[in-house]
């Protein structure tokens, strides 16, 4: 592990010998160890170990430099200040940033939550046979051409001159599986999952599975759909990839930056249907790879984002929320640049629907299970998006697999035309959210 005193010592050490009066210094290590496997026998087996450290210096006309490392003794740091002090001559002078006013606020929780790894044998052969179990439970599936059973632990420090020291390490482990599945005469159809948890013992891999084989062999028996308006249902995991594509609506950076959907005056208007909710809670019970602090040393927190179709809150980094005369919300990526990111989204409902939705009982409805092609189908900046996905078209809880189609709308039009989120919510790597439903989207069929 990491030994943050040490990193702090050469850190004090090496300012002073440079006369440097302010600095801070991020940094993380990860130690990942993974698999894959093909017909049986291992395809892919690594592990590696991957650093970076992020240093800013404040010159005597408090203007900022950064550099980065890998090498944390006292050289390495040294070097790293004397570098960030040389460019700091060249350091922006609008909006210049600064310690975070929380980066030495008490933090709770756990400070470290660390499994021990398998050996990499237990991963292959648990990958293994894996990859059998889903080849022999149907003859239909040919193939498991995708997957991936991995261990990552990961350490996380931040430190500065005024006397801030953060320290945290956890490590998680993680399956993929995506499979392949032939016949005759129809085209192939593939389907897949993913599951993460603490350690490999309790990672839950016939769910996995199970799932696997059941969305897959659901796709087989395929048919088109007509072109034209439909109720569509977005699975949790679909609605929280459309919800990060379009996260520039409540980014404070995106915002200042004019690449968003909203502006400052956007804060405190409605922007969506009142049934919706959203939260993005970093310490979430659900979210395995949770982080006590951001970048900047501030804690993370829950931020409520929308609150009953309102835009209630941002995400802050100290600079941001400087400018928007508010608090941080630990959600900064230190860098030459600061940005701003998500965590873990929680998307839930607190009021009442005037109608409830079933499955089993809507007629004509498009479930939509995995959305694909995000990186090119959506304008995030103009809120539209035309995106290709796997899905069902279900009639009173029979679900007919769609050969091909896309799903095209304007995001903030599907935030207003939100009828229903069912009250059970599913926990998925990227955060808690039920299934939700869209009224009047439009499907194009092949």
């Amino acid at each position: 592990m990491l030994d943050i005193q040490a990193i702090a010592d050469h850190a004090h050490q090496g300012a002073a010998a440079l006369g440097i009066k302010q600095y801070d210094i991020y940094g993380s290590s990860v130690d990942d160890s993974g698999v894959e496997v093909d017909s049986g026998e291992p395809k892919q087996v690594e592990a590696s170990n991957r650093a970076s450290v992020i240093v800013r210096v404040w010159n005597d006309k408090g203007l900022v430099g950064v550099t980065s490392t890998t090498d944390l003794d006292a050289a390495g740091i040294s070097l790293a200040l004397e570098t960030a002090a040389e460019a700091s001559a060249f350091g922006i002078t609008d909006n210049i940033p600064d310690f975070s006013p929380e980066a030495q606020v008490p933090i709770g929780g756990a400070e470290n939550d660390v499994a021990e790894p398998a050996p990499m044998g237990d991963l292959i052969a648990t990958l293994v046979k894996a990859e059998q179990d889903l080849l022999s439970s149907h003859p239909a599936i040919t193939g498991v051409p995708y997957n991936g059973l991995s261990e990552q632990t990961t350490e996380r420090f931040y430190l500065n001159s005024a006397g801030a020291k953060r320290y945290e390490c956890r490590s998680y482990a993680s399956i993929y599986l995506y499979s392949r599945a032939e016949q005759e005469g129809k085209k192939p159809r593939s389907a897949g999952e993913m599951k993460i948890s603490r350690d490999l013992a309790s990672l839950d891999i016939d769910d996995c599975l199970q799932t696997v084989k059941e969305k897959t062999l659901s796709h087989l028996d395929y048919r088109p759909i007509p072109t034209g308006k439909y109720t569509v249902v977005f699975s949790p995991r679909a609605f929280l990839s459309l919800l990060s594509a379009f996260s520039n609506l409540y980014n404070a950076q995106s915002i200042l930056d004019k690449q968003s959907l909203a502006t400052k005056e956007t804060l405190g208007t409605a922007i969506a249907s009142e049934l919706l909710s959203v939260s993005d809670d970093a310490l979430h019970p659900g979210n395995i790879s949770a982080e006590r602090f951001d970048g900047e040393g501030t804690p993370t927190r829950r931020v409520n984002i929308i609150e009953n179709g309102v835009l209630t809150g941002l995400l802050h980094s100290a600079g941001t929320a400087k400018r928007f005369n508010t608090q941080p919300t630990g959600h900064a990526n230190i860098g030459a640049k600061i940005t701003v990111g998500a965590h873990f989204y929680h998307v839930y409902s607190e009021k009442t629907p005037e109608k409830s939705y079933s499955l089993d009982e809507a007629e004509n409805v498009v479930y939509i299970d995995k959305l694909q092609a995000l990186h090119a189908g959506v304008n995030s900046l103009q809120g539209s998006f035309s995106l290709p996905f796997d899905g069902w078209l279900v009639n009173k809880g029979e679900k007919q697999s769609i050969d091909a189609a896309t799903v095209a709308g304007d995001f903030l039009e599907v935030l207003k035309t939100i009828v229903y989120l069912e009250p059970e919510a599913e926990v998925t790597p990227g955060g808690v959210c039920p299934r939700v439903w869209v009224e009047g989207l439009a499907i194009t069929g092949e």
